[in-house]
């Protein structure tokens, strides 16, 4: 994916990216907006139908739908095309491809993976491919993030039921409802975590800044 034929875009004089996105293509955003707390670039996370009122000129609004069809991120897209500010759109097609032909805004087919959440890794860094110019990351980092990710599909695939597999060991502790505790920098990870066991095992599961929650959280655990 990082290595495929798609064009790099060069947005110039960018100081805030909006990310739009529901589920599995919402956690893109999260994913983007961590790499980019490392950045002099302002971050918002759109999971709804509301463009932030502070869009302007400098800011890129970035609409990702791993099916193209999802009303929110449609409705989101509609509304900055109405703005003057910058956009691109993602998807594997759909409503999102034909919405922006028709409206002149800067569109990335990228092609699905049997579900959008399966698409997650291959959106992801064809995205950070794309979106390279405005990213605060080396391509030697990427890579390296590849390498290790290819250790872990080799740890936790389904060729390895043994109880070395940190994944069946995992599945195997988790009961009732998890409650996934995160650090600053880390909520992608957790949200992540939390819509795979929704998605995936169909079991309830919530998230909670570990910061925060040594404020009111921990008052329940008592």
């Amino acid at each position: 994916s990082f290595e495929s034929n798609q064009e790099s875009v060069d947005f110039q004089n960018i100081d805030y990216i909006v990310f739009a996105g529901m589920g599995g293509s919402g956690t893109i955003g999260d994913l983007f907006a961590s790499i980019l707390s490392k950045s002099d670039i302002h971050v918002s996370l759109v999971k709804g139908y509301l463009l932030p009122k502070t869009v302007d000129k400098n800011t890129l609004v970035v609409a990702t739908s791993v099916s193209g069809n999802t009303s929110e991120t449609l409705t989101v897209l509609d509304s900055a095309k109405k703005l003057d500010c910058s956009l691109i759109a993602f998807s594997s097609g759909g409503k999102m491809e034909q919405f922006c032909k028709n409206n002149q805004i800067i569109f990335r087919k990228i092609p699905l993976f049997h579900s959008p959440r399966t698409s997650l890794v291959n959106f992801t860094y064809t995205i950070l491919k794309i979106l390279n110019s405005i990213l605060p990351i080396e391509k030697k980092d990427i890579i390296e993030s590849l390498d290790e990710l290819d250790v872990i599909k080799k740890q936790i695939g389904s060729h390895n039921l043994s109880n070395s597999n940190p994944a069946i060991n995992l599945a195997k502790w988790i009961s009732g409802i998890p409650i996934i505790y995160y650090p600053y920098g880390l909520q992608s990870a957790a949200t992540r975590f939390k819509s795979s066991l929704q998605e995936n095992a169909k079991s309830h599961a919530m998230t909670e800044d570990v910061i925060e929650a040594c404020h009111n959280g921990i008052v329940a655990w008592e």
